[in-house]
């Protein structure tokens, strides 16, 4: 049994959580936040993010290291095309979104979603690398209608979270979605995915987790 480690509210941890639902593998949730010390946590992911998981007595981290292992473990339904230049295509894609967008614009969540400030300098810097990011992105992603093409993939995990993120915290910063400025049609893309019943059971379980404990 598959263990999944982290929370509902991380972007990473749900991208993991859709592929295994994608492929209907069993697995357990447990909860634990960002930044652990706990020494046990530490073991099983060293800088204390999420997600990890565990394969029996085994942690894994490392969110696209996870869904790579879970295809090879879990080869059907395909999450990759057969092809090994087709299926490096599609972790192009993922590995764009993870790097050179999400994680750019991860330095205007405290501003945008936590009540903070981010400086003039850190608003400029950020920008200036969404604007050119944002455009490679545009000419990699295919949404026809998925971001890789015709089928649902690993990118689409990583797109599907990330995306209406960037989309949310570049609107609060700069008072402009950079996605929808540069032609990327998230909101669009984001209805489709989020019919999907792996998309519905995250929303709702994403929800839950925002609620205040009583």
């Amino acid at each position: 049994m598959i263990t999944l480690y982290g929370r509902p509210l991380s972007n990473y941890y749900n991208k993991v959580k859709m592929v295994l639902l994608e492929k209907g593998i069993p697995f357990s949730e447990a909860f634990v936040g960002t930044g652990s010390t706990d020494d046990a946590v530490l073991a099983a992911t060293p800088l204390g993010k999420i997600p990890f998981i565990r394969v029996g007595d085994t942690p894994l981290c490392e969110s696209q290291v996870i869904v790579d292992y879970l295809e090879a473990a879990y080869p059907q339904p395909p999450l990759l095309p057969a092809d090994p230049l087709a299926a490096a295509k599609v972790r192009e894609i993922a590995t764009f979104v993870d790097l050179h967008i999400e994680l750019v614009a991860r330095d205007l969540y405290p501003q945008a979603f936590f009540g903070g400030q981010v400086s003039e300098g850190t608003q400029a810097r950020v920008r200036k690398q969404l604007d050119k990011n944002i455009a490679g992105f545009k000419r990699l992603a295919k949404f026809a209608p998925f971001v890789a093409g015709d089928s649902f993939t690993q990118a689409d995990a990583a797109a599907w979270v990330s995306l209406p993120l960037v989309g949310m915290a570049t609107k609060a910063v700069y008072g402009e979605d950079l996605l929808l400025a540069a032609g990327v049609d998230w909101r669009a893309y984001n209805k489709l995915i989020s019919a999907r019943g792996s998309a519905v059971r995250i929303s709702a379980d994403r929800k839950a987790d925002m609620q205040p404990a009583k």
